[in-house]
């Protein structure tokens, strides 16, 4: 992880709210061979000062499998990102860049009993349908329900560290970072207008 001293955020409530607004995460685990990875919604819980990831995945994939085999992964979380000129420094003749926003949580997974998995998957169901949908969790059939409930697994990670890079051009002096937001904001790209917002926003200091 490229994570230069002045690109970190280590406040543990500005991490915790950034997985909760970009919860379509990256799962990573190994193989024997290789790396495998899934993307899957999550949710953050706090437990007694832990903090665990919860949701749930496919059996019999090569993920399941691997998770099964070696209980440690990476989860990758990624927020807004976007081309940076050097056109816009001070000194144009030098590398443009990328700003982006992103958290990376390690930890240990444990796969969920079928209980369990019935309350992460109703958990989940009712933050983004609500209760009045009508796909609500309290709408399914217990038989559909149960059949879904063979084919998935849910879990929980316990988080062991969390590291967070937002990447906003705080190593750039404040008038190159004001005139960086200022043609960030011309853009026509959506993600781009959210690093200028993140970077107005941004409490740390230009290192020059």
């Amino acid at each position: 992880m490229y994570r230069p001293v002045y690109f970190q955020e280590n406040n543990r409530a500005v991490l915790v709210a950034f997985i909760k607004n970009n919860s379509f995460a990256i799962l990573t685990g190994l193989t024997d061979q290789f790396p495998v990875a899934t993307q899957i919604p999550v949710e953050i819980e706090e437990k007694d000062g832990q903090l665990f990831l919860i949701g749930h995945l496919m059996k019999h994939t090569d993920h399941h499998t691997a998770f099964e085999k070696n209980d440690k992964v990476l989860v990758l979380f990624n927020g807004p990102h976007c081309f940076v000129s050097a056109a816009w420094y001070q000194n144009p003749a030098s590398a443009s860049t990328w700003n982006y926003m992103t958290v990376q949580a390690k930890g240990k997974i444990f796969f969920t009993d079928e209980k369990e998995t019935r309350a992460i998957i109703q958990q989940i169901t009712e933050k983004y349908e609500g209760f009045d949908s009508p796909a609500s969790f309290d709408r399914m059939e217990d038989d559909y329900i149960n059949k879904m409930l063979k084919a998935i697994v849910g879990f929980r990670i316990a988080i062991e560290s969390i590291e967070g890079v937002f990447k906003l051009s705080q190593n750039k002096t404040k008038e190159e970072q004001l005139n960086i937001i200022q043609e960030l904001k011309k853009s026509q790209d959506q993600q781009a207008q959210l690093i200028a917002l993140a970077m107005e926003s941004n409490t740390n200091h230009p290192t020059t």
